[in-house]
């Protein structure tokens, strides 16, 4: 079942045997409304009220509300607590081209690249290595001025992650130990440590994120 089927309330109605329908974009939404529908459509498939999906995923009703409304910009870390009580993985959330068609299973071109923005307060992350390979996932990361992964840190239980500044200055928190990573400097650390990051400055932070296993 596609992702597409998964977000949508109605069966479809396609006749037995036909290829499930390309995701339709919705023109003109901005990125908060369009995550926003997502959330919603797939709480509806869930058949969970906002203060049920609000106590599963330990948010407010009110910030559930604003997200599904596209007044708020979650944090990573909200999306993920989100994603989690509905059952659903992160990478739905991600756009990209349906009609480019992956004949390079080991190559992820430009125009091939899946992309979530999270608004000009937040940050733009593409997914550059391609989704035939889950044991590692590259990334690229523009993180706007003021944009940060989220108040609290975040955690996950295997691997590692490592990266490179490409541009700007990158605040990264390490079990509480703070680092700025200027450009050209590059950091790791295993996935188990607590960390979080942000822009440092005014200028946008553009990094190069790799973590074991895949994310998204």
């Amino acid at each position: 079942m596609s992702a597409y089927n998964l977000f949508n309330e109605q069966p479809s109605s396609a006749a037995p045997g036909a290829k499930d329908a390309k995701p339709r974009r919705d023109a003109g939404l901005t990125w908060s409304e369009g995550i926003g529908q997502k959330l919603r459509r797939r709480r509806k498939v869930k058949r969970l009220s906002l203060k049920e999906l609000a106590e599963k995923a330990g948010l407010s009703i009110g910030l559930l509300s604003q997200i599904e409304r596209g007044v708020s910009t979650p944090s990573l870390r909200s999306l993920n607590q989100v994603c989690q009580a509905l059952e659903m993985p992160m990478a739905w959330l991600f756009d990209r081209d349906e009609s480019m068609q992956v004949a390079e299973p080991s190559v992820v071109r430009l125009e091939q690249r899946r992309r979530m923005d999270l608004g000009s307060g937040g940050m733009i992350k593409e997914i550059l290595s391609p989704d035939s390979v889950s044991e590692i996932q590259l990334m690229r990361f523009v993180i706007h001025s003021g944009g940060k992964s989220g108040e609290s840190p975040a955690q996950h239980p295997t691997g590692a992650k490592c990266g490179t500044v490409l541009a700007g200055r990158l605040g990264l928190e390490i079990n509480g130990q703070v680092h700025i990573i200027n450009q050209h400097d590059s950091f790791a650390f295993r996935a188990n440590a607590q960390y979080r990051f942000w822009a440092v400055g005014d200028a946008d932070c553009e990094v190069i994120w790799a973590v074991t296993p895949a994310l998204y």
